[in-house]
């Protein structure tokens, strides 16, 4: 890619990426990409040790270069996401099962593709020549290449169940990570949040709607879309960062990142284990979903549940860990056995593959309702 200097630079890469991974999404060819920047709640920083400062308006006003590049990573790493799942989805559209998933889906990926534009217009508008490197890097991984920043945005959505139970879950951690950004002490950055939750909502509402649906439709096994909920929720609790992370600490410590819904929080945080209080603060709302598609299983079937914060992790304590979905430590003869009875294995995938061909194997979006 060319030397970005101005963001139509950006532009004329952010086409030049689309058109690489083969993205057709007809319906909104004329779709008009923008920044889009909403209120903050707080014209002062609301807390760590420049709490009651004014808000940042220009990196400038940063008092440190180290909170600057903190900044700057925090970006990046939203960035990098939004881009990556768009390419884990693109080839969805050949497998719809039906017209509205088509929109649902194109819909989708467009305001993802939004959310990496607005991180890149703070880039590149905010961060110098810094900015401008890393906007373009952005488009220049790719996550079938496994070098997305994040191990969930590499990982392959092959299928619609994947799509259903990834817009659950992998999505809902998106919306943990821009509610704790939208108090950041950096004014441009907290403006984007609130945009990017609004389109956010309606990926969450699909995917929950998604995996009713499934349930519904009486196709999918509800043994192996359970284990479709253990492959995908597991990655998403690495999404939330190292255990005792000192990075966590030093965003809240400047004022860059705060915890989830910061504003109902009455007590001061324990700075140290910021990662953790958002994991299981995501896990009760997993756990609370799955309760409810569960209503709508077959009476004897076992509910779908949220597997053990410890199984299958590759960041933090339990990174490589043989442990069980439900918590128990295994020798790792038996973990390797483990895993084939509680992920999708090639044959259930196989299988999955072979179902989306057919017609009626997910109930119409009018047969639910999302609770």
């Amino acid at each position: 890619m060319k030397k970005i200097a101005t963001f139509d630079d950006w532009i004329d890469a952010f086409r030049a990426w689309q058109q690489d991974i083969g993205l057709r999404l007809p319906k909104y060819a004329d779709y008009e990409f923008e920044a889009k920047y909403g209120d903050i709640r707080l014209a002062e920083i609301e807390y760590g040790d420049f709490r009651g400062q004014k808000k940042w308006e220009r990196v400038t006003q940063i008092p440190q270069q180290q909170i600057r590049d903190a900044l700057c990573n925090l970006i990046v790493y939203q960035g990098d996401t939004e881009f990556a799942s768009v390419e884990q989805q693109r080839h969805l559209l050949e497998t719809s099962p039906s017209d509205y998933d088509t929109d649902s889906v194109c819909r989708i990926m467009v305001e993802e593709m939004r959310h990496g534009w607005q991180m890149c217009h703070l880039l590149v508008s905010h961060f110098g020549e810094t900015g401008k490197i890393e906007a373009r890097k952005l488009l220049e991984r790719r996550s079938w290449q496994n070098n997305r920043l994040l191990g969930s945005f590499n990982v392959d959505v092959d299928n619609w169940v994947d799509f259903f139970t990834y817009t659950e879950f992998v999505d809902r951690d998106g919306k943990f990570q821009l509610n704790m950004l939208s108090t950041s002490g950096f004014a441009p950055l907290a403006r984007s949040m609130g945009p990017m939750l609004r389109e956010e909502g309606f990926h969450l509402g699909t995917g929950h709607m998604g995996l009713q649906r499934i349930v519904k439709g009486g196709r999918v096994p509800p043994a192996l879309l359970q284990k479709y909920v253990n492959k995908w929720l597991s990655t998403a609790y690495d999404l939330f960062g190292k255990d005792s992370s000192s990075s966590a600490e030093w965003f809240y410590v400047w004022g860059l990142k705060g915890r989830y819904d910061e504003a109902k929080h009455t007590q001061e945080p324990d700075k140290a284990h910021l990662n953790e209080l958002s994991r299981e603060m995501y896990r009760e709302e997993a756990v609370k979903l799955l309760a409810s598609i569960s209503k709508l299983l077959p009476e004897g079937e076992a509910p779908l549940t949220a597997p053990d914060m410890k199984f299958h992790r590759s960041i933090g304590e339990f990174a490589g860990g043989t442990y069980s979905v439900t918590g128990e430590k295994l020798s790792p003869e038996e973990y390797e056995s483990h895993i084939e009875r509680v992920l999708p294995n090639e044959s259930e995938k196989a299988f999955v593959r072979d179902l989306m061909k057919e017609t009626g194997w997910i109930a119409p979006r009018t047969d639910v309702t999302v609770s």
